[in-house]
């Protein structure tokens, strides 16, 4: 499970935060200063960190330069700070996106899944191999979907026919083929997806997952891999 170390000194936000990843299934853990911070990413060698700049002990800033010298994972920072000058000095000490308060969390969590695909580490479980749908094949690591289809030798050097994803339908993928043959249930991916609070978006959800059976299925009214378990959630069924 992907390991999340969010550092914000702000217990109410901190609260939130911590509940909106572990709903979305990240393991999570948390810090109030730099200094636990920079401990915590040393015995515990989180994937990513969600750093407020404005901590009790130290300057988030400096902590990034700290961790740059031997962490490499991603890092987004969560500020208040909103100046041209507080952005570019935390990018530039190595922070890989900023993300100023107030925030969407779905925006929050959008941001640190791609920052994890970028960096080749695990989004949820850890990077499956390619998985077949109907006639697709499904590369998560490479956000790619290509025919399956056996081509002859002559054919070999053509380009692979493509079929294009949204993000939604993506971040809706992914903790479904990271788990496959198991449930994952409606608020789990509504918080995967766009964060706590929104039981509203279910008939989205809905939606979102009619039109990937539509892409990728044989049988969209049938279909053998994307699964609906009425009243729970969805599951991947390879």
């Amino acid at each position: 499970m992907t390991r999340v170390l969010v550092v914000e000194d702000q217990a109410e936000l901190q609260r939130d935060l911590q509940l909106n990843l572990t709903a979305g299934l990240y393991d999570v853990m948390t810090a109030r200063t730099g200094r636990e911070a920079l401990a915590l990413t040393a015995s515990r060698h989180p994937d990513a960190l969600i750093l407020d700049l404005s901590l009790p002990d130290a300057d988030g800033t400096e902590v990034i330069v700290k961790l740059r010298h031997w962490y490499r994972r991603p890092i987004i920072v969560l500020s208040a700070r909103t100046s041209p000058g507080h952005k570019i000095g935390a990018l530039d000490a190595g922070a890989d996106h900023y993300v100023t308060k107030p925030f969407s969390m779905g925006e929050l969590l959008a941001r640190l899944r791609a920052a994890l695909r970028r960096d080749g580490g695990d989004v949820i479980y850890g990077q499956p191999a390619p998985v077949i749908i109907g006639r697709w094949r499904v590369d998560l690591a490479a956000s790619r979907v290509t025919r399956d289809d056996q081509v002859s030798h002559e054919d070999i050097a053509a380009p692979a026919e493509t079929l294009r994803l949204t993000p939604t339908e993506w971040a809706i993928l992914e903790p479904l083929l990271h788990r496959p043959g198991q449930l994952v249930t409606t608020p789990q991916l509504l918080t995967s997806i766009w964060g706590r609070g929104c039981p509203h978006r279910a008939n989205c959800l809905r939606l979102h997952m009619l039109h990937l059976r539509r892409k990728l299925e044989d049988d969209p009214a049938r279909p053998r891999h994307l699964l609906t378990e009425h009243g729970m959630g969805y599951r991947y069924q390879p």
